[in-house]
């Protein structure tokens, strides 16, 4: 039986390292794993004023201050630092440009013009993509939000507005991932941040101005959307335990848990580990609506049960790193497995079978490329993969875990 560690979250790496940029003092970060969107986000902290030191591979120290370097910010692929950032930097009285590059570039951004504007700050989008100037300083007050999208520009303001100077409402419509609002909420908390809601309901926040972020010492959880990859991993191909995962947390990949058990994989858990390993998978339903990084793999849990799998959600699905719908459906359809995709009833249906060998393609997106791995488990000859390494943009050594895997 193999072990493996994942990598730390980069959703609450990125998150307390706006807090840390944003803190008064030196906040220390532990169990960091620098892959490429965590590298983007360091550089827009270190642009936008934070002086950051590398202690060890795994630890970081920042010493915080919005005060920017630069009038241009790169914020590479990642669409969690673009809609993090670009509120924080329309807290400052300067122009400031959000940019970034490869798959980011075709990513939707039109859910912050509107509700900036409501927040006084001039900006100039383009057409609701990057590149997007803000110039600042945002004063708080009241916003609208449409929430449907994505949680992920709902963060970048819950962040920025406790430095606002005065207090801000923020009204959501229609909110999703939601549990990556409660991982916003519980940073903020961490650094000694208070916004006011009613817990369960993510339709109003109050976020008093003025408020003084707090320099701490932090360890980072891992992250369970990498530990969901290797799960799958192990349930279709094999036995693993993963560490320092606990299901306690707020991360929203902590679901996989369930469609892991509805598959009929069997699942021991402790404390601060799983152990999964492979029996007889059924087909099953689930709704990731909340958890749409889950799609890649539950796509390849479903191809390799018995019978039909229903996964809701797929809706959420055109804003990622590809269309990954489309996607999947493509580059599965190369493996001779079928999906159906079935908009109007927001859901994907897969038909479970034993996959052919054939080359695939990532299209540039990390967890499709992950997806297409551990499907490749199943095969007896190896099948390439074209630009594999995408997946450096949150988990740099996923194949060379993958192949301690292949030997249990």
């Amino acid at each position: 039986m193999g072990e493996i560690t994942p990598p730390c979250s980069k959703s609450y790496a990125q998150r307390a390292l706006a807090a840390a940029l944003l803190a008064e003092g030196r906040t220390t970060l532990r169990g960091i794993e620098l892959c490429r969107d965590t590298r983007s986000a360091i550089a827009t902290i270190e642009a936008l004023g934070a002086t950051v030191e590398l202690i060890d591979d795994n630890t970081l120290s920042i010493l915080g201050g919005l005060h920017p370097t630069t009038n241009r910010l790169n914020v590479g692929e990642s669409g969690l630092a673009a809609r993090l950032f670009t509120p924080i930097a329309a807290l400052c009285d300067k122009a400031i440009t959000i940019d970034g590059e490869g798959t980011l570039k075709h990513r939707p951004m039109t859910m912050m013009v509107e509700p900036l504007r409501q927040l006084g700050i001039e900006i100039r989008d383009g057409g609701g993509r990057v590149p997007i100037e803000v110039c600042g300083p945002m004063q708080g007050g009241r916003v609208v939000v449409d929430g449907s999208m994505s949680s992920q520009f709902i963060t970048g303001l819950l962040l920025a507005l406790p430095k606002a100077e005065n207090d801000t409402t923020i009204e959501v419509e229609g909110a999703v991932s939601t549990p990556y609002i409660d991982m916003t909420l519980e940073t903020l908390e961490r650094f000694g941040v208070e916004v006011m809601y009613n817990k369960g309901d993510y339709t109003q926040f109050y976020i008093e101005g003025g408020q003084k972020f707090n320099a701490i010492d932090y360890t980072i959880e891992s992250d369970w959307s990498a530990a969901a990859t290797l799960m799958v991993a192990a349930a279709i191909a094999g036995e693993l335990t993963i560490r320092n995962i606990s299901t306690l947390s707020r991360q929203a990949d902590t679901a996989i848990c369930r469609a892991l058990e509805r598959a009929g994989a069997s699942l021991i858990i402790e404390s601060n580990a799983i152990t999964v390993s492979h029996r007889k998978l059924e087909a099953f339903e689930f709704d990731a609506t909340q958890c749409p990084d889950l799609f890649p793999a539950l796509t390849a849990l479903a191809a390799a049960a018995d019978g039909v799998s229903t996964i809701y959600g797929i809706k959420r699905l055109r804003g990622k790193e590809s269309d990954r719908g489309e996607t999947l459906q493509e580059e599965y359809k190369k493996l001779g497995i079928e999906i159906e995709l079935d908009y109007d009833n927001n859901a994907m249906r897969i038909i479970g079978g034993t996959p052919k060998p054939h080359a695939v393609d990532s299209h540039d997106d990390h967890r499709i490329a992950m997806s297409l791995a551990i499907t490749a488990l199943r095969l007896e000859e190896p099948i390439e993969i074209r630009n594999r390494e995408c997946v450096a943009k949150s988990y740099p050594s996923f194949f060379e875990d993958i192949e301690r895997l292949k030997q249990y």
